[in-house]
């Protein structure tokens, strides 16, 4: 009986749609959009039970080092302020770690353009195997030129096979991102060495566009002579 029961074709049983008189109120909810609702519902209800009984349950000789480093900001703890965290020693020894590795950084891309620069020289510049005879007359010139004819001609642009052309752009373009990365790393190198001389003590001034010999976009300081002892 089941098999004809479920032979029978049955009516499909929609969810009405939003009355045309109330369609200024948007969307009429269905069933789905419920479960979701009402899902989220429930899980707010859930953590809201949750923090209460913390709350109920909380020790009241509770400590931790939070609610001292801490203060209350429009009902928000915020963390105090550790722009003081390092003593001015530390903050020298941690710019003169980062300026080493810079360094490094600037070092390492130097040997690598002057290596790369090396290869590409040497495939530009191929010697030629080409052997210069010297004859005193045209006997001379026609012998020489019987024992050895020139049947090697040399290669041009267009006999070099695609892949190495390929290769030696690539090779090309690598070497001018080198170049780059080589300027930029030289900058940040200059402004954190800059920086980090600014820090040390001595008195010192930044000089005036008038006072600058070499004209510069960047500031120019000069530090009083002290006597060393």
């Amino acid at each position: 009986m089941s098999s004809l029961r479920n032979a029978i074709p049955r009516p499909a049983h929609k969810e009405r749609s939003q009355p045309s008189s109330r369609k200024k109120f948007g969307l009429l909810e269905k069933h789905k959009d419920y479960v979701v609702r009402a899902k989220a519902f429930h899980q707010k209800e859930d953590t809201l039970r949750r923090l209460r009984e913390k709350a109920a349950n909380r020790n009241e000789d509770e400590f931790y080092f939070k609610m001292v480093r801490t203060k209350n900001v429009g009902g928000v703890h915020k963390p105090e302020s550790e722009a003081n965290k390092y003593t001015q020693e530390e903050l020298m020894l941690m710019k003169t770690q980062d300026i080493g590795y810079v360094l490094q950084k600037v070092q390492s891309e130097r040997k690598k353009i002057e290596k790369l620069t090396a290869t590409l020289h040497s495939i530009d510049n191929r010697p030629s195997n080409n052997h210069v005879y010297y004859a005193e007359d045209r006997e001379e010139a026609k012998e020489l030129q019987s024992q050895h004819p020139r049947n090697e001609i040399p290669l041009t642009s267009d006999d070099i096979p695609a892949i190495i052309k390929r290769k030696t752009d690539r090779s090309y373009r690598e070497l001018e991102a080198r170049k780059n990365r080589l300027s930029q790393l030289e900058k940040i190198y200059m402004d954190m060495s800059m920086k980090k001389e600014l820090q040390k003590k001595g008195r010192k001034r930044k000089l005036r566009e008038d006072e600058i010999v070499c004209p510069t976009a960047k500031p120019v300081y000069k530090w009083r002579a002290e006597r060393k002892r």
